[in-house]
């Protein structure tokens, strides 16, 4: 099972640290959870050559490549999510595939997104408590972000150029779990409806809370033990 972090964040803060990692291991899977590039104990380089806008689903390939796996599962939070669509659009074809975090803006909305988190970083040292980046800027601060290498990462997120081809893609069994007040990407129950082979599943909480639940790890292992 790869699973893919969310942004601003790392394999340690969604996967291990609140015990999801450990519940789906328990079921007999191999748990795979590489830091992004930009994040975690990952690269951060400051040249933005080194940020083309399939970057993330580049650095998965050569990381499947590099572990020889023929056999997987695949899933992500968030920006995790968003690079398990680009990389089975683009032709991966894991076994299953989880999308948590995540609702049917994930296509077509993170241009904005992407813009609200550069604003952000822009304003890292003079955004006031009660701001709506406030929230962003705090968890940037908790994760010591590279400020500049986020950056590069997040002028390279748009919109998904084929947002059909991508849904059309997933032809696997496909697990969409999200927080029952998390809609910062749409909604995740019309995100399930309109892929071919998906189970919705909700959890409590919000985008920043729902990934802290057990809740979270348990859906995760009882859809892969099926």
């Amino acid at each position: 099972m790869i699973l893919l972090h969310g942004l601003f964040s790392s394999a340690e803060m969604n996967w291990i640290k609140f015990g999801h990692a450990d519940r789906i291991a328990s079921e007999g899977f191999r748990v795979i959870m590489p830091d992004l590039r930009a994040h975690g104990q990952s690269g951060k380089p400051h040249d933005p050559a080194n940020y083309p806008s399939d970057i993330l689903v580049r650095d998965l390939r050569d990381l499947i490549a590099l572990l020889g796996l023929s056999d997987f599962d695949l899933g992500g939070f968030s920006l995790g999510a968003r690079t398990t669509i680009d990389a089975v659009s683009s032709g991966m074809t894991p076994r299953r595939a989880i999308l948590a975090g995540t609702g049917v803006d994930v296509l077509t909305n993170w241009e904005r997104r992407s813009h609200f988190f550069l604003h952000a970083i822009h304003h890292f040292h003079d955004t006031p408590r009660g701001d709506p980046h406030w929230l962003s800027v705090q968890f940037m601060r908790t994760m010591k972000i590279d400020l500049e290498a986020a950056a590069l990462l997040l002028k390279g997120l748009g919109d998904h150029p084929d947002p059909q081809r991508a849904i059309a893609s997933f032809a696997m069994p496909t697990l969409v779990v999200c927080g029952s007040e998390d809609e910062d990407n749409g909604s995740a129950r019309e995100l399930a409806a309109m892929l071919p082979n998906a189970t919705y599943e909700e959890i409590p909480g919000t985008h920043m809370s729902s990934v802290t639940k057990p809740e979270l790890g348990e859906a995760i292992a009882r859809f892969l033990a099926a």
